[in-house]
Formats: C-alpha cells, sequence, structure tokens
C-alpha cells in the first residue's frame, strides 16, 4: 500500500517543479518576464498551502481509498486544463487544479505510513517516500528537458496525464482502507483565513521592486494579521473541538525544530532550483534537454540516498546525518552563488549534486523525528501542518529569490551593464540569499535531539499531568 501511495505522490509533486524547463519558452509564447513566469511554481506551491490544512479534517471524514480517488481525479482535470490552455492564465489555473489533488496525496501518505509502519522500521521506510517527496521536483526540470526536445511545452501535461491514469486505476484496485473514519465539521473561516493569510504574503513579497513599498508592506502585512488570525481561531478550535490545523503539535519541540527546519530547507531548495535552468538557458544558451541533463545527476543522487540515509537514521538518529547535511547544502550554495559567465559546466554538476544529496541527509530524518514525536491522533494534523510549512516556505523562496535576481539585474541593466551579465549578478545575489537559508537550517539543526522513541509530552505537560493525578 505504501507503494502505491509513493507511486501517485511521485507523479503528483514531479509537477511541482516539471514547468522550470520551460519556462524561457513561455516567456517567449506568453510574452511575460521571469517574474510573472515563476508563478507556475509558486501557484502550484500556493495552492497546496492552502489546501493541505483541510486534509487533516478531510482525512479523517473519508476512507483511505475515497481520498485517494478524490486527489487523483483533480489532478488529472488540472492536467488536462494545462494541456490545452489557450492563455496564460488558463495555464496558471491548471496549475491550481493540478496542486489541489497533489494537496491530498502527501498528507495522505504521511498519515498512512505512520499508522502502518512499526516504529522501528520508519527511519528506513521513510527514506524510500523521501526518495519520492524529495526527489521528484529535483528530477522535474530533467522530466520536462527531454520531453521539451519533442515539440511544445503542452507535452509536458500529455505524457503526465497517461503516468497519472495508471497509477490512479492501479491504486483503486489495490488500496485497502486504514482507520476509522469519524464525522465532525469543518471551520470554513480557518480556511478562507488560511488560504488569504499566506496568499497575501506571498504575493506582497513577490511585488517588491514592482510596486511602492507602502504598498507592498499594507499586501505583505495584510497577510501577515490574517495568519495571526488563523492561528489564534485554532488556538480557540481546539477548546471547542474540529480545529482545521490541531496547533497543540507545536506542544512537541522536536516537532517544533522540524518545521523550522523544512522551512529553511525549502526556502532555499526550491528557490535555488528556480535559477539554475534559467542561467543555463538564458545565460550558457544550452537546450532544455542539455539543461536537464546537468540537472539530472542531482535528482538522482538525492532520490539513491534516500533509502540509506533512512537505514542510517534508524541506527545513528539525526543529528550525525542532518548537520553534516545542512552544512554541505550551505557549502554548494555559496559555490554556485560565485557563478560567472564562463563557469566550468563540471563544477555546476559538482555543486548541484553535492546540494542535492545534502538535502538528501536532512529531509528523511527531519520528517521522521517530527511526525514521530506526535501521538498517533495528531498525525494527520502533523503532517497537514509540515507540509503547508514546505510549500509556503518554498514560494516564499522562489519568490524572493525572483524577486532578488530582476531587482540587482535591474540596478545593472540600468546603469549600463549588459543584459548577460546583469542576470548573472543578479543570480549570485539570489543563491546568497539561498545559502543563508541554509545557512539557518544548520542553526537549526543544532537544537534537534539525537532520536525520537516516542511522542513524549513537554516537561510543563507531564508536570500538568502529575500534578492532576495528585488533585
Amino acid at each position: 500500500m505504501i507503494k502505491l501511495l509513493v507511486g501517485a505522490t511521485f507523479v503528483a509533486i514531479l509537477n511541482e517543479t516539471i514547468m522550470i524547463n520551460a519556462v524561457p519558452r513561455l516567456m517567449t509564447d506568453f510574452g511575460i518576464t521571469p517574474r510573472t513566469a515563476q508563478w507556475l511554481s509558486t501557484v502550484f506551491m500556493l495552492t497546496m498551502a492552502a489546501v493541505i490544512p483541510v486534509t487533516g479534517w478531510f482525512l479523517q471524514r473519508v476512507t483511505t481509498r475515497t481520498a485517494y480517488g478524490i486527489a487523483m481525479t483533480t489532478f488529472c482535470v488540472g492536467t488536462v486544463i494545462g494541456a490545452v490552455a489557450p492563455v496564460f492564465a488558463v495555464l496558471l489555473a491548471g496549475r491550481v487544479v493540478q496542486a489541489a489533488g497533489t494537496a491530498v496525496m502527501m498528507p495522505l501518505l504521511m498519515t498512512t505510513l505512520m499508522t502502518v509502519v512499526p516504529e522501528q522500521d520508519r527511519g528506513r521506510v521513510m527514506g524510500n517516500v523521501t526518495m519520492a517527496m524529495s526527489c521528484a521536483p529535483a528530477l522535474g526540470p530533467a522530466v520536462s528537458g527531454a520531453i521539451l526536445q519533442l515539440g511544445s511545452w503542452r507535452l509536458i501535461f500529455v505524457f503526465v496525464l497517461p503516468a497519472a491514469l495508471v497509477v490512479a486505476v492501479a491504486g483503486l484496485r489495490q488500496l485497502e482502507n486504514v482507520g476509522e473514519t469519524k464525522t465532525s465539521s469543518v471551520s470554513w473561516t480557518s480556511v478562507a483565513l488560511a488560504a488569504l493569510g499566506f496568499g497575501g504574503l506571498l504575493f506582497g513579497l513577490s511585488e517588491v521592486g514592482a510596486r511602492s513599498g507602502i504598498v507592498v508592506a499594507l499586501i505583505a502585512g495584510g497577510g501577515v494579521a490574517l495568519i495571526a488570525s488563523f492561528a489564534a481561531l485554532q488556538v480557540r478550535l481546539q477548546r471547542t473541538g474540529g480545529p482545521l490545523l490541531d496547533l497543540r503539535t507545536l506542544a512537541h519541540r522536536p516537532f517544533r525544530i522540524s518545521l523550522l527546519l523544512m522551512a529553511a530547507v525549502n526556502m532555499a531548495f526550491l528557490g535555488s532550483m528556480f535559477l539554475l535552468p534559467l542561467y543555463l538557458q538564458d545565460v550558457r544558451h544550452l537546450s532544455s534537454l542539455k539543461t536537464g541533463l546537468l540537472v539530472m545527476p542531482g535528482g538522482l543522487a538525492m532520490g539513491l540516498l534516500g533509502p540509506a540515509v533512512g537505514r542510517l537514521f534508524d541506527r545513528f538518529g539525526a543529528r550525525p546525518l542532518v548537520i553534516p547535511g545542512a552544512a554541505g547544502s550551505a557549502i554548494a550554495l555559496g559555490v554556485l552563488s560565485r557563478t560567472g559567465a564562463d563557469t566550468p559546466y563540471l563544477l555546476l554538476l559538482g555543486a548541484h549534486v553535492v546540494l542535492m544529496a545534502s538535502l538528501a541527509a536532512v529531509l528523511t530524518p527531519v520528517f521522521t523525528i517530527g511526525l514521530g514525536a506526535l501521538p498517533s491522533q495528531l498525525y494527520s494534523h502533523g503532517s497537514s501542518l509540515l507540509g503547508t510549512i514546505m510549500q509556503v516556505a518554498g514560494a516564499l523562496g522562489t519568490a524572493m529569490m525572483v524577486v532578488i535576481l530582476e531587482t540587482r539585474s535591474d540596478q545593472l541593466t540600468n546603469a549600463g551593464v549588459a543584459s548577460s551579465d546583469a542576470f548573472v549578478a543578479g543570480m549570485r545575489w539570489a543563491f546568497i540569499a539561498a545559502a543563508g537559508a541554509a545557512v539557518a537550517t544548520l542553526l537549526c539543526a543544532l537544537r534537534l535531539p539525537a532520536g525520537v522513541s516516542a511522542a513524549e509530552p513537554e516537561p510543563d505537560e507531564a508536570a500538568g499531568a502529575t500534578r492532576l493525578e495528585v488533585a
């Protein structure tokens, strides 16, 4: 059952980055700028961030098979919309529908895994799962590069659709229901606050340099205020029942640290992934196929290391893996921040492989130790919160890297610098920002416990329970 869910999740998450290699072609076909084109990836992640919070409630209300069927059907409908999109706005709409289906798959996979896999085997199994969840976006540009050699960017959707249909049918034929459903209400006010809050924050940050500082501050500030209102509402709903996201997950310190780690990792990972294909095609004038081949070894390294990292986590715990991994990713991004117009391809390849391998050492332990710290009744809420933070951070990272790239490039172009040199200089600044996020990952990793043997309450909670028993 886990294998079926991993296969479906791989196909769905692959689409998070599969359009990156097509950005230069889309910019020409639709007459759009890089700032506009980045919304193909950002709107995917933003939609997932808006939908994932609902999945904590949704997965408790419906059976495993029903959730799977709805998720894959939605994803396939979005793929069809993308394939026939006549204008960029319709293409974005197709990406939104695709992402809505993907948003259900990831928490469904994580919740099922934590339910059916024994604790002593979770690191090994989570390594295989991480291979799908992290390797898929890493391989997205490589897959699309090969497809784009055959013709239009629409072929990307044409190739994805049959694969999605195959895994959908196979899953519905063989998947079994796990756990029991329970009827509960959902706070649609919470849904609206989450969507508008995260959307406002992201849109505000993405408009830095394009609008006045006051307008940007108002939009982003409004988003932050709505997110704060969302959190306050969840705390109130926890007392009356039916929170959209149960924030009692944050009472567990390993889970809190895992959230911070995943946020920093995804800002660096997905933000930098958007930059490299743009550089290779716009500055080095590589074809989409050659661009895909250059980034493919990094994706393969991440995927192949996933199971091995899982086994090492079961044996040695998190810190011996996450700390070197975070340090390696910071070093690799630091090397990429020195990229010039004629940097040897071998150096770019090596830095990208080190980056992907380092991230593989981070993701599996962080997922496992974070969810492993929670009691079983909070698995669905924990996986939903982790997924939300991952997508929001990835979307923020992508938007911020593009803003930094364009702002610095425009400054230098207006000063008379050649456009290609200005682009490279802007890209360097963006990679420096990504390296900063990787350093933040390292600092968070230093606070990780060595391992989590069981879900344990915080010291304050344990003391409170003791006082209650005495009373």
